[in-house]
């Protein structure tokens, strides 16, 4: 893992050689990236698969029962809270600043931001925490859960979440801005065994399972931030407690919460779009709103793995880039996340929409999941699943303006994202139902990209005109691509189908479904390779290194 840190620091110095041709830079830039973010990505597929068990291990214990509901509501109280103030506003607007101070090398001043920030950041959370459990009978009331007492208990157990959460993402920043993501990706992995594994252990001595479960996630809340604490002091990155008066006068925590303002509004809007469409969808009919939360957790599971981890990478190498004006390096480097980001949601969206129903299937059917389950989450998830590429150029494109200590760009095409989607779901939800709902989403995202790219473009140091070219030019070529590799996999689906048939939900669908996705990846390897993709070319490298390394080793 050290050795992982020290390689990210140098390949980071690499990047500002003046002496690296464009078309080395350009192989650099991806090959950094996907080094990074694939290392990343398989520490976000680790903590998603395990989402998903903890997600199962809720249904085992607890059900559909009034107790499950009262847990949901309970956790998605510090939840939201954690979303609106920990892991996206304060990320955002910390890492610039942050990156600003170690730029100017200045260890004493550097410290003292750290100090200020980690005081007002405790004095905050541990403020909104002590409100939320005093408040917790009048914000429970709000959901008219029928288990009200408990519901309050398990709120007050969890509530200190936030607390923690809040840290672990203060320490997550600190890391990503030196170019130290692995503590990062691990954090949630161990919030998900604990929990699992406190609602296996803990069961028999407490009340009821959500008891055992809510002491499982604020274990794992404090082993999220936990973990990362050791690496923030190994790299010199120290802190103390000093007033909270000097915390707020520090200019650099006056910064960040001038930018986290913004941030928070453009949250709370998502979060209310979430509220509305559900509300919509419960008026669709029954079943539709449980269909859209399947499709969309298909949907988070891509983008968790992908957009949300090269996104992390990008932040802090953007923000270097930025503060130096060094803006052949950002675009060089924003292009080829956009690059990427098209490389691999593009050919996953077409075999998911080929293979959907297989998929559906093989994740979510028994006991009360049936054929009307499956066709009411195949016709969300086919409308949703379009949506995927937007939604992640959106979590790539988003850093370029808090690199530039700019909140406002992204939170104003988020709130008319958010218009655009409520208003084209109120219409469609009629005739369309889910469909509807979810055709609204995808095309509020794509709408959403085209404002960031507007945005982007009133920076003259960026050359948009030439940028969207060529990216519109390889969005095409990965679409033409996609096509000719999933025509064979529509060809020979009903044959694997009628072959494994009556074997099973793990056979029938699982085996086709690998089948599939060998066949896939093996043409679609073929065709990069016939055309000689630079970014394809760049993974392959990095695999051959390693093979060396490991050959030597």
């Amino acid at each position: 893992m050290e050795n992982n840190c020290v390689r990210e620091d140098t390949e980071a110095k690499s990047d500002k050689n003046p002496h690296v041709s464009s078309e080395t830079h350009t192989a650099q830039t991806a090959a950094t990236l996907v080094r990074h973010g694939s290392i990343l990505s398989l520490l976000t597929l680790i903590s998603r698969v395990l989402g998903l068990l903890r997600e199962m291990t809720k249904a085992r214990f607890l059900g559909t029962t009034a107790l499950s509901d009262a847990f949901s509501v309970a956790f998605l109280l510090p939840n939201l809270f954690r979303r609106l103030f920990a892991e996206g506003s304060i990320t955002v607007a910390f890492i610039p600043t942050f990156k600003e101070y170690l730029l100017e090398n200045n260890k004493d001043k550097t410290r003292e931001f750290l100090s200020c920030m980690f005081t007002f950041l405790t004095f905050f959370v541990t403020s909104a925490v002590c409100i939320g459990i005093l408040a917790a009978p009048f914000l429970v009331r709000i959901f008219g859960v029928n288990e009200f007492d408990e519901t309050v208990f398990l709120t007050r157990i969890m509530f200190p979440f936030l607390g923690l959460i809040s840290l672990a993402a203060l320490f997550q920043g600190i890391l990503n801005s030196i170019h130290i993501f692995t503590p990062s990706g691990l954090a949630p992995i161990l919030l998900n065994i604990v929990t699992i594994a406190c609602a296996y252990a803990l069961s028999p001595f407490t009340k009821n399972p959500a008891r055992a479960m809510a002491i499982g996630i604020i274990i794992g809340g404090f082993l999220e931030a936990a973990i990362q604490l050791p690496f923030v002091l190994k790299h010199g990155q120290t802190f103390f407690i000093t007033g909270i008066k000097r915390a707020l006068n520090n200019p650099g925590t006056k910064k960040v919460l001038r930018l986290i303002s913004p941030t928070i509004i453009g949250m709370a809007a998502y979060q209310l779009n979430d509220l509305v469409s559900t509300a919509l969808a419960r008026r669709a009919g029954e079943g539709i709103v449980s269909s859209l939360q399947y499709s969309l957790r298909l949907q988070e599971l891509f983008l968790g793995i992908f957009a949300v981890s090269i996104g992390t990478v990008l932040l802090p190498n953007l923000t270097e880039y930025a503060k130096t004006s060094n803006w052949e390096m950002f675009n060089k480097r924003l292009g080829s996340s956009i690059n990427i980001i098209a490389l691999i949601t593009i050919p996953v969206t077409f075999f998911s929409m080929a293979q959907g129903q297989n998929i559906i299937r093989l994740l979510f059917q028994g006991h009360s999941f049936d054929e009307t389950s499956v066709a009411l989450t195949l016709t969300a998830f086919m409308f949703h699943i379009p949506g995927l590429l937007f939604i992640a150029l959106n979590r790539i494109i988003a850093p370029a303006f808090y690199a530039q200590s700019n909140t406002k760009s992204p939170t104003i095409a988020g709130v008319i994202s958010f218009a655009i989607n409520i208003l084209l779901a109120a219409v469609l939800v009629g005739p369309f139902r889910g469909a509807g709902i979810a055709f609204a989403l995808s095309f509020a995202s794509a709408i959403n990209t085209v404002f960031l790219l507007i945005f982007l473009g009133k920076n003259p140091d960026i050359k948009l005109n030439s940028y969207i070219g060529n990216i519109l030019l390889y969005l095409f070529k990965m679409i033409v691509l996609s096509a000719i590799a999933v025509i064979p996999v529509i060809f020979l689906s009903p044959i694997l189908k009628e072959i494994f048939a009556d074997n099973g939900r793990f056979i029938s669908n699982g085996v086709p479904l690998i089948i599939n996705a060998f066949l896939f990846f093996i043409i679609g390897i073929a065709l990069l390779a016939i055309i000689k993709d630079q970014n394809f070319i760049s993974i392959i490298n990095i695999i051959k290194k390693k093979s060396v390394k490991n050959n030597d080793t």
